[in-house]
């Protein structure tokens, strides 16, 4: 490895001659070695590129930075977003916590690689552009990070995550429809109770996601709020008047998305609320998967020592001991990740209040965490619906069995002869092993006739 020599305020620093970062990341990159992995988020990078154009094109038209350092800018920029330059952000969330260090990262990669585009040598000789006065012009890291923060977030929820929970929650649906006419034995405290049909089990599924889904979607607004402009504490010193609307402008037109700018950049830098309250929702369809997959699991359970009233795909050997057995694996990495997305959302809500006065100094942590949680939950719904939900069937067998056995079909006659004959004829049927309508006859309560009218599981459900 040879290197370069790379001056900033602190004096000089040796960087890796084949990349295009600058003093100030090096220092970072080697006073923050925490952690074997953990590095910022590549959607907070490419966010970053959309974030340095649009401010290159409004700084230009203002009349503060000339067309061909405007052109430079873009152009680099338009690399960082379509990935090309990828390995030059090496730092990790473990850093400053208003996110300093990426965005001079991304400063230093801009000024350096358009030097080189412009056939310049790295090391030898000064930039054309330069880090801090050009790219980061208008800006403070406090403000940038913060709307790089909601670009990125905003993004991955609405091209990943929702469509993916949206596909989850139209096979639950479909499951819904197919199995509406299978009735069964319900269960709550996971003890027998009234029929219910397998359809709507699978509706009640259904509708938690829906719900979840419609949670997710009403904090877009919130999120869609971006604090450029603000600069250091949210007045906006050393941003010339206009600047954020023209800039939100921008990004809007290159990300395709409805961005506007922060109702209150005080707000806006100095806490997360709405990184906090979007996650809230992605816990709440955590919460209901978890649901959901451990009721599938428990129903498929067995095949022969455990409810089976559904079957599940058979996807992979179950045991590496056990000739021929199948797990409910899909459940299993739901419940998993479901795990994962609670625990980010503990962190986000701490991460929420870590900061003091003007600015939240835990930034990089909750950008981490959120964007993980959207990846982790668009994949797992993907996983989930495709790999278990589409290929649940009923176990009709086992269904019928254990509504011909269940005791709480005796719900129905406690209009007819009340609630103590009723649970009279439960306990006799469970203590002598035998029917409730061998008991209901047996104690004089009812006909055979009575009986098979009065406790007609169809007309339970």
């Amino acid at each position: 490895m040879t290197y370069r020599i790379e001056k900033d305020i602190l004096g000089e620093v040796q960087v890796p001659n084949n990349k295009y970062w600058g003093a100030q990341t090096e220092r970072s990159r080697n006073n923050f070695k925490i952690g074997p992995e953990a590095s910022m988020p590549i959607e907070i990078i490419h966010a970053f590129g959309f974030l340095k154009k649009a401010a290159a094109h409004v700084n230009f038209e203002l009349g503060l930075l000339s067309e061909e350092k405007k052109d430079m800018i873009s152009l680099v920029c338009d690399e960082i977003i379509e990935g090309k330059l990828n390995n030059q952000f090496p730092l990790v969330i473990w850093q400053t916590g208003s996110g300093t260090h990426t965005n001079m990262n991304i400063n230093e990669v801009i000024s350096n690689r358009a030097h080189v585009l412009m056939g310049g040598r790295l090391g030898y000789s000064k930039c054309f552009i330069h880090p801090n006065d050009d790219v980061n012009m208008s800006q403070s890291s406090n403000d940038t990070f913060s709307t790089a923060m909601h670009i990125a977030s905003y993004q991955e929820l609405v091209r990943k995550t929702i469509p993916s929970i949206q596909k989850l929650k139209k096979d639950l649906e479909k499951k819904s429809k197919l199995f509406h006419n299978v009735i069964k034995i319900g269960r709550t405290h996971l003890m027998d109770a009234t029929p219910i049909t397998l359809g709507q089990e699978f509706s009640g599924y259904a509708s938690q996601i829906d719900h979840g889904l419609n949670s997710i979607i009403k904090t877009l607004d919130h999120l869609s709020e971006l604090a450029i402009g603000g600069t250091a504490v949210g007045t906006g010193l050393n941003a010339p008047k206009g600047y954020d609307v023209k800039v939100t402008e921008y990004i809007c037109k290159y990300t395709g998305f409805p961005f506007q700018v922060a109702k209150n950049k005080f707000e806006a830098i100095s806490s997360h609320d709405a990184i906090v309250e979007s996650h809230s929702a992605l816990k709440q369809i955590a919460v209901s998967l978890m649901k959901i997959s451990n009721d599938i699991r428990f129903l498929a359970s067995g095949p022969r020592s455990g409810i089976g009233e559904i079957h599940i795909p058979e996807n992979e050997p179950g045991s590496s001991i056990m000739p021929g057995k199948i797990n409910p694996t899909q459940c299993e990495a739901i419940i998993m990740v479901c795990t994962q997305v609670i625990g980010n959302d503990m962190t986000i809500s701490m991460a929420g209040y870590s900061g003091n006065y003007e600015l939240n100094v835990a930034k990089p942590l909750m950008a981490y965490n959120f964007l993980q949680t959207t990846q982790l939950i668009a994949d797992a719904c993907i996983s989930f619906s495709s790999f278990c939900v589409a290929g649940i069937k009923p176990n009709y067998q086992r269904i019928q069995e254990f509504l011909d056995k269940s005791l709480m079909l005796v719900t129905a006659l406690n209009p007819h002869i009340g609630y103590e004959k009723s649970a009279k004829i439960a306990k006799y049927a469970y203590k002598n092993n035998s029917t409730l309508k061998e008991e209901a006859i047996r104690l004089g309560f009812l006909t055979d006739d009575e009986f098979e009218t009065l406790v007609d599981p169809s007309k339970m459900v």
